[in-house]
């Protein structure tokens, strides 16, 4: 399979495995929706997206398929990615992009559908490319990279197709983090085992808030973190939580 999906210690791991590039098709995006459903109903806090590559995360679609593919079943392919990575602001584990490779065209989108994108240091490229094809991204990129960098940065990139090394795109904000590449695999797990013994009920609901705020006023949004809060006023992990911290010991989080 091109996707795979594990459960451990409370992580969900989700692997790219198409070689050479783990460029995506059709049956490519449906391994990967139904992988994200299996962390989903797992229940895990969080869930990292990683390659089995060392030399990329994702190329992206294939190129070649343009030409294979009538226009509207290449439309139909754009919508159904489209689909599928908008599930990652729909499900309540926190998605984390583990990026060690190139990460190209739909390769970066999926990266950008994440919540956090961790990368390793190294002389790979990301972005977005398309319009160097007389494209444009087409499963969210113009949408969400002037959401995560800002209008001006975005055009530049999107209009241009310039790709950038992983320190520029740590300084651009692509990327969110940035570790030496030897200590990259290790960076990862720390970050998702530290997440995932954190406040489930809390992770998950300020992944909810954050993405789902981005859409609505600042007025609405605040009203929605409000319904959110009220939810865990009530739950025994706040209780164990502020227990805990007037303790001056870990708490013990039971999802509850």
């Amino acid at each position: 399979m091109a996707v795979t999906a594990q459960v451990r210690d409370q992580v969900g791991w989700i692997t790219l495995d198409r070689p050479p590039d783990n460029a995506y098709d059709a049956a490519f995006l449906e391994e990967l929706d139904r992988c994200v459903g299996e962390v989903a109903e797992a229940e895990v806090a969080v869930a990292v997206i990683r390659s089995a590559s060392e030399r990329f995360f994702s190329a992206g679609a294939e190129v070649k398929g343009y030409l294979e593919r009538s226009p509207e079943e290449s439309l139909q392919m754009a919508r159904r990615a489209q689909q599928v990575l908008g599930r990652f602001a729909d499900e309540s584990p926190l998605f984390i992009a583990a990026i060690a490779g190139h990460a190209l065209g739909g390769g970066y989108e999926i990266a950008l559908a994440c919540d956090i994108r961790i990368a390793a240091e190294g002389r790979y490229r990301i972005g977005l490319p398309e319009v160097t094809y007389g494209l444009l991204p087409g499963a969210g990129g113009t949408q969400r990279l002037p959401r995560l960098i800002g209008l001006g940065r975005a055009l530049e990139l999107l209009t241009t197709g310039r790709t950038v090394a992983p320190a520029e795109a740590e300084r651009l904000g692509m990327v969110d983090r940035l570790v030496p590449a030897g200590e990259f695999d290790q960076a990862v797990a720390d970050l998702a085992a530290g997440l995932a013994a954190g406040a489930p009920l809390a992770v998950a609901a300020i992944t909810r808030v954050v993405n789902d705020g981005v859409e609505r006023t600042l007025a609405d949004a605040c009203d929605r973190e409000l319904e959110e809060l009220a939810a865990l006023l009530a739950s025994e992990d706040a209780r164990e939580g502020v227990t805990a911290h007037t303790e001056k010991r870990a708490p013990r989080y039971s999802g509850s």
